[in-house]
């Protein structure tokens, strides 16, 4: 699995997931347009092996492939899994909406180029790499924004063109920066090269490379095209481009905070400090005067990185940075599907007052959920409240005091936003509003609902997975 000698097979689940949109893209050109279900379902295969070859490769010893640019440790192995995972939950909520849409079978190429892009950037172990990963998730990401070509959909691809334009010139700036510092663009020698450079010409480098990560991340200071692209998207395409992107960007964070934090004079546990605070504030406190569920969504998926760079900040502090983290995208991308999923089974109903009633209408819907919404604050025995148990602890043990005190005050005020979703669900007289549109969304829900209960009791070996060994 690690010779110095390129092995595919090394790659099997990233493989798999571009061999399939590219035989998709293919078939979708000959498919009548009532068979090209026929490619999600192909889609929905290469995300099932994916998943089964990730499995079996985490299950063998750390290391590198294609000479030390891409990494085989559990950082890689757990974004496999849950990107995939959460690539093949969206693609279910894709079939219910687009079912029967000219451009299906594009739809679904274009999911698992962005998640093919969000693999390369969570295992990238090489600058340049990072740039590609870069480029191949934010590129299929602008199109999915504007695929129904409406209005408010044409507007949230532009948005998010324009502002990944300029961070996606600022990524590769600082590719660039950092090469002329450390001399490679292998992490193995890169911090060893930092070490010795200019801490200016290192520190902009860094900045400019994180500025990109976190426009994926959708942190502050990247996060100003979050709101109105979730908003005018396709709600499938809002799910997957409010959670998987993120995923990949995070890990490469973490990969780039090992890095830089190694000898170098770069304060970067303070940037991510400060950086994960701004998010889970601001994303907080807009989130407050939202009356439309996405848009409510999409700033919580900002307060939600804030959460997720506090770990990211403990890296070199702290040994439960890593499980933090790691634990903490699986939780949040399992809940936060399931929310979005909700809406989507409920389409039309984009205003708070729409859900009024939902518990008498649809009482699995409304379960879904407030086991979601409750799980995005942190309540147990949901997957994210040990997540959020762990990115404290990592947070205190890291010596970031204030940030741990932070993330909690803006965990308690995040309860205000979210019950005003779930209490008009459970109290008063059904609003008007049209039934799901499909079984197959409240079957995400509610599985996704289920699956983070059982992500949070079975914890415990997940987090013994993620952890250093010894």
């Amino acid at each position: 699995m690690t010779g110095s000698h390129p092995d595919p097979l090394d790659l099997l689940p990233e493989v798999l997931l571009a061999a399939s949109a590219v035989l998709g893209l293919l078939l979708g050109a000959w498919l009548p347009r009532h068979r090209q279900w026929l490619i999600g379902v192909l889609a929905a295969a290469a995300c099932a092996a994916g998943i089964v070859a990730a499995a079996v490769s985490a299950a063998g010893p750390e290391g590198t492939a294609f000479r030390g640019a891409f990494a085989l440790d559990p950082v890689t192995a757990t974004a496999r899994i849950v990107v995939l995972g959460a690539t093949l939950l969206v693609l279910v909520l894709t079939r219910s909406v687009l079912r029967g849409h000219a451009r299906e079978a594009e739809c679904y190429v274009l999911l698992q180029l962005a998640a093919t892009g969000a693999l390369a950037l969570a295992g990238a172990q090489d600058l340049l790499l990072l740039a590609a990963g870069y480029l191949l998730a934010g590129v299929p990401g602008y199109a999915l924004a504007g695929f129904l070509k409406d209005g408010p959909g044409t507007e949230a691809a532009l948005k998010y063109y324009v502002v990944g334009a300029f961070l996606g010139v600022l990524l590769p700036t600082g590719v660039v920066l950092l090469l002329a510092a450390g001399g490679t663009t292998a992490y193995a020698e890169l911090g060893t090269g930092l070490a010795g450079a200019p801490p200016a010409l290192v520190a902009v480098g860094a900045l400019a490379v994180l500025a990109g990560i976190l426009f994926k991340a959708g942190g502050v200071p990247g996060h100003f095209w979050v709101p109105d692209v979730v908003q005018g998207s396709a709600v499938p395409v809002a799910a997957f481009l409010a959670t998987v992107p993120k995923i990949g960007a995070l890990a490469a964070a973490y990969r780039l905070a090992v890095v830089v934090s190694a000898g170098t004079e770069v304060p970067w546990t303070a940037l991510i400090a400060v950086s994960a605070a701004a998010s889970m504030t601001l994303g907080n406190l807009a989130a407050f005067f939202q009356r439309d569920v996405t848009r409510l969504l999409a700033y919580s998926t900002v307060s939600q990185v804030g959460y997720l760079l506090v770990p990211v900040a403990a890296v070199g502090e702290s040994a439960l940075a890593r499980p933090a983290l790691l634990y903490y995208l699986a939780a949040y991308a399992v809940t936060n599907i399931g929310a979005f999923a909700v809406v989507c089974a409920l389409p039309g109903s984009r205003d708070l007052e729409d859900y009024r009633g939902l518990a008498r209408r649809v009482p699995v819907l409304a379960g879904s959920l407030a086991v979601c919404l409750l799980g995005l604050v942190g309540t147990p025995p949901t997957a994210v409240f040990l997540a959020k148990l762990e990115m404290l602890g990592a947070a205190l043990d890291g010596g970031l005091l204030w940030a741990a005190v932070v993330a909690a005050v803006n965990t308690v005020l995040s309860l205000f936003y979210y019950l005003r979703w779930i209490v008009p669900a459970f109290t008063g007289p059904p609003a008007e509003g049209p039934r799901p549109v499909s079984g197959s969304s409240t079957a995400v829900a509610a599985g996704a609902a289920v699956a983070s209960v059982l992500l949070g009791v079975l914890g415990g070996p997940v987090l013994a997975w993620t952890s250093p060994a010894g």
